[in-house]
């Protein structure tokens, strides 16, 4: 799988958790030079607290395009240390 936001590819990787039909890629797989740290965290019920990325790209910036859960409930720990995209992030095969 690939994710792929104005023209670049942000991660890649043969080993994605498909969770609420979300792709959450290794974060070893994901180009640390696009990601950018935001404050913004969101609660889910049975995920626990998402922690945020800005993605930066050739100047542009996706806010909060990119998430993670730093320390996921009990239910969602096939996802401890992965990270999953959205607004505008194509990801594909």
């Amino acid at each position: 799988m690939k994710a792929i936001w104005n023209g670049q590819v942000i991660a890649e990787s043969n080993d994605t958790v498909v969770v609420e039909g979300n792709h959450y890629f290794p974060a070893e797989s994901v180009k640390r030079e696009f990601l950018r740290d935001s404050s913004t965290r969101t609660t889910c019920p049975w995920k626990g607290v998402a922690s945020y990325y800005h993605l930066e790209v050739d100047g542009q910036t996706n806010p909060d395009a990119a998430w993670y859960y730093p320390e996921p409930k009990e239910a969602a720990k096939q996802i401890v240390g992965r990270i999953a995209f959205w607004k505008g992030v194509s990801v594909i095969e």
